[in-house]
């Protein structure tokens, strides 16, 4: 079974209109509204593709309630630890001809009672694990160096961890002795942590780059190209995933099905072309959706025949 952490999840609702305008009102005739975070991306296409999820973080309010009625109406096995404070909402107006303008609370603020129950909650549900995904950003009130304590508390039992995380959250990570076994930064994020500007269509220098002592014990490190696929090390093995033209429709969460596909193949234990194949297919599935964290399960497999991985 998959473990799936979103601590700061949310009520994502998207507003499609043809123009926005500002300063008055805009009339919204089609709403989606749907359990979101990037873990709760993962969880579902993971979901989708027929693996065994289980779905945690913290989780409050009506909204919280909400959030939890809509996992069980998709068949999504869940068990958060419930607070306080109420569960946040994050908007995406979709206007304009692909333009994207969002509107993201904050989420709650977790107190320390609450961060302490969230370890032994997590230690328990550890024991069913076989791995976990991590995704996002911290809610409010945790210390930047809360992921570590989730990767050592996975370590300790001998669960894998692969982490989606940016900024200080996932330096911390980097830094600490027990290591995540997958990261999977874009060309941004791997510059903030080289502190040097990265070229992502020089594949010899970021080969380079993913060699940097930062990087060290990180089983997998997968860079995200965007439409030219990815990069990636496993270790001391490198590899470029080519992907097809695709007709987007929607790219938000497109980095959570890629990490879905990631996380499904390796607990598989699958060749290393196959997890790269898998992750570019989920990853493109998702940009082929109206809706965030959504794959066709019957497009797989052709998609999957498109994709191309390149010893380099």
């Amino acid at each position: 079974m998959i473990l799936t952490v979103t601590l700061n999840p949310s009520i994502d609702v998207a507003y499609p209109l043809e123009h926005l305008a500002i300063d008055t009102v805009n009339r919204v005739k089609n709403v989606r509204k749907t359990a979101g975070g990037k873990g709760l991306n993962v969880s579902r296409v993971i979901h989708q593709l027929h693996h065994d999820i289980l779905a945690t973080g913290f989780i409050g309010g009506y909204f919280g309630q909400w959030l939890q009625h809509q996992l069980d109406i998709e068949g999504i096995q869940h068990e958060f630890l419930s607070i306080h404070a109420e569960t946040r909402s994050s908007i995406a107006i979709l206007h304009d001809q692909g333009n994207q303008t969002e509107i993201l609370e904050a989420g709650p603020f977790i107190t320390k009672p609450d961060a302490d129950k969230f370890l032994m909650h997590f230690d328990q549900l550890l024991t069913q694990a076989d791995s976990v995904t991590i995704s996002g950003s911290l809610p409010q009130g945790l210390p930047e160096t809360y992921y570590t304590l989730l990767i050592a508390h996975a370590q300790h039992q001998n669960v894998p961890v692969l982490l989606d995380t940016s900024g200080a959250t996932l330096r911390h990570a980097l830094e600490a002795p027990l290591k995540p076994k997958l990261i999977k930064p874009n060309d941004e994020e791997l510059g903030g942590l080289l502190k040097h500007h990265v070229d992502k269509t020089d594949f010899n220098a970021l080969k380079q780059d993913l060699q940097a002592p930062i990087f060290s014990d990180v089983e997998w490190i997968v860079v995200s190209l965007g439409a030219q696929g990815a990069f990636a090390k496993h270790g001391d093995k490198f590899y470029h995933a080519v992907i097809p033209k695709i007709n987007v429709v929607n790219p938000v969460g497109s980095g959570d099905a890629t990490l879905a596909g990631l996380a499904i193949s390796i607990h598989d234990n699958q060749s290393d072309e196959t997890i790269l194949k898998t992750a570019m297919t989920t990853g493109m599935l998702n940009t082929m959706q109206a809706e965030t964290g959504f794959v066709d399960p019957a497009q797989f497999q052709p998609y999957f025949d498109q994709v191309t991985i390149e010893p380099y």
